[in-house]
């Protein structure tokens, strides 16, 4: 029989302790430690052989090279940048978990996937909304909605035998959609919907289904403050994609990100648009970001980002003014303000620039985070040219790290980001394959 033993989870991370305890050894967060139940396997006998006397059955393994690859016939939204997320569309038994954090457009994403899968039909488990309010949505977007068959339900064991059922009906359900994850429950276990055993075992047994009856499975899932999928961490183990819907409430641009796929790229990034009739996929995202740039103004420097595998330009913009107090600030919107602190004290030593009676303001037009070090000749040029009120030369875009010593190092898919830069019109791409020192860049790239 296996024996029952009661364990403290975190819900960070999903270390495991047998006390409770204030603060995570492993993550060092504070209060995340919950009681959990669980049950050990028990142990087989030592000394005997498998198949000699000892009852148990004979397991022989089988050579990798002998198992024959069965293509994987994808179920295609038709909307290009959902499918470039999950490698190409939905598989067969895949399980899904969509994050987010709360109005930035989850339902509103999936209601759009509804609409453009046409002719096939899906089953949406709502647990937060009522069937009146996901109706309406669906007729501010001018969704008849006549392939999507609705449930309100949270208890795990009445969805699976709805799904069994819609599965094998005359319905031929495609999609099963559960919005969300944290509103699941289950009778034999015990906690409150959105506990950690509630979560875990409700994820597990639809995880199962799904890949029984061989149907794509979405969960919807919410973000903490930290911005990591709410619940237990192993939360994410047991599904097969994990994909974040992020964006700024000030703008209305959404990226879809995913940190998780065993059947596709884990580096891919869809871009949508939050509109009125719903969320609409942006094709080419660079011409979008750089269509409000001010030519010919000083402080600002366009850059080449790689977002998964897809070059994007972004507007790099700074401010400098003559600080009023003995110490300078430096404040960064869309970049990290500690590699901004690098960067600034890099062209006070390697480039001569006095910055000490200066505030510095930088700012990633659009909203969006970059976090990749290719942007650091951006931010350096853009910093130099609002401090001497020159502006860049015109049609420039440049992308390159830059080090310590004041060398501008190599960064990946060089071609991709130079092929697209002057894709978009910009003749002159300053790249480490034309430039070592960052003196001689800040001398070329502005105007005389």
């Amino acid at each position: 029989m296996p024996k029952i033993r009661t364990v403290y989870t975190c819900q960070n991370c999903a270390y495991q302790t047998s006390n409770w305890v204030g603060q995570c050894p492993s993550c060092k967060e504070w209060n995340t430690f919950i009681e959990d139940v669980v049950m050990d396997s028990p142990k087989t006998k030592t000394g005997h052989r498998a198949g000699s006397g000892s009852g148990m059955s004979s397991i022989t393994p089988i050579k990798l090279a002998d198992v024959i690859s069965v293509p994987t016939q994808r179920l295609s939204t038709s909307i290009a940048e959902f499918d470039r997320v999950l490698g190409g569309g939905f598989v067969p038994g895949q399980v899904v978990l969509l994050a987010g954090e709360p109005g930035i457009g989850k339902s509103t994403l999936l209601t759009e996937i509804s609409r453009s899968l046409g002719d096939n039909n899906l089953l949406y488990i709502a647990g937060e909304e009522s069937v009146e309010q996901i109706k309406i949505r669906a007729q501010r977007m001018g969704y008849d909605a006549k392939n999507l068959y609705m449930l309100a339900e949270t208890n795990v064991e009445s969805i699976v035998s709805a799904i069994e059922t819609e599965v094998n009906a005359e319905s031929n359900i495609k999609l099963v959609i559960i919005d969300s994850v944290q509103t699941i429950y289950m009778d034999e276990v015990t906690g409150v919907a959105g506990s950690l055993t509630q979560v875990r075992g409700g994820t597990q047994i639809l995880t199962a289904v799904a890949k029984r009856l061989g149907i794509p499975l979405v969960l919807v899932g919410h973000v903490t403050k930290e911005g990591v999928v709410a619940g237990p961490k192993v939360l994410e183990h047991i599904v097969d994609t994990v994909l974040y819907l992020e964006g700024d409430s000030q703008h209305m641009y959404r990226l879809l990100r995913t940190s998780k796929n065993r059947f596709g790229p884990v580096s891919e990034v869809g871009i949508f648009e939050m509109a009125e009739q719903g969320m609409k996929e942006i094709t080419n995202p660079s011409e979008l970001f750089l269509e409000q740039r001010m030519e010919g103004a000083s402080g600002s420097c366009v850059t080449i980002v790689m977002e998964g595998y897809r070059p994007i330009l972004f507007e790099v913009q700074a401010l400098t003014v003559k600080t009023s107090f003995g110490y300078p600030r430096r404040t960064a919107s869309g970049f990290n303000a500690n590699r901004l602190q690098v960067l600034i004290a890099t062209l006070e030593k390697r480039a001569g620039l006095n910055l000490s009676g200066h505030d510095v303001y930088l700012n990633i037009a659009g909203g969006f985070k970059v976090s990749e070090y290719a942007a650091d000749l951006a931010v350096c040029l853009a910093i130099v040219s609002a401090l001497k009120d020159i502006p860049i030369k015109k049609r420039t875009a440049v992308f390159g790290e830059v080090g310590l010593n004041g060398e501008i190092r190599n960064v990946t898919h060089q071609s991709k980001r130079i092929a697209e830069a002057k894709k978009l019109g910009y003749t002159n791409v300053i790249s480490p394959d034309k430039y070592r020192d960052l003196v001689a860049v800040v001398k070329t790239a502005l105007e005389k």
